[in-house]
């Protein structure tokens, strides 16, 4: 069996969610801290072709600007992303059973 088979959608939604949150001040404005989760939701999705335009289409969107636009001229703190994902992620395995 497959372990994408064991996990709960509703589990990672609030994984994702909390991920997203913990990064958010990283970004300048809100369209920007709107689309990094979406963005990141397509990069983890089964999706077979990992495009602006398929990740797009998955969030709704009609086009891909807003993804292209995230990846494009997007401001917002790289670093200080890497960095709170780590110590967000090193917290989580910690806190794991």
């Amino acid at each position: 069996m497959a372990v994408g088979h064991s996990v709960d959608p509703a589990g990672w939604r609030v994984i994702l969610d909390e991920a997203v949150t913990r990064v958010a001040d990283r970004f300048v404005r809100a369209e920007p801290r709107r689309t990094v989760g979406q963005f990141v939701e397509g990069l983890l999705s089964s999706v077979e072709r990992k495009t602006c335009w398929s990740f797009a289409e998955q969030a709704g969107y009609d086009d891909p600007q807003a993804m292209q636009r995230l990846l494009r001229t997007a401001v917002w703190d790289a670093d200080g992303v890497r960095d709170d994902v780590q110590a967000w992620l090193i917290e989580q395995l910690l806190e794991a059973p």
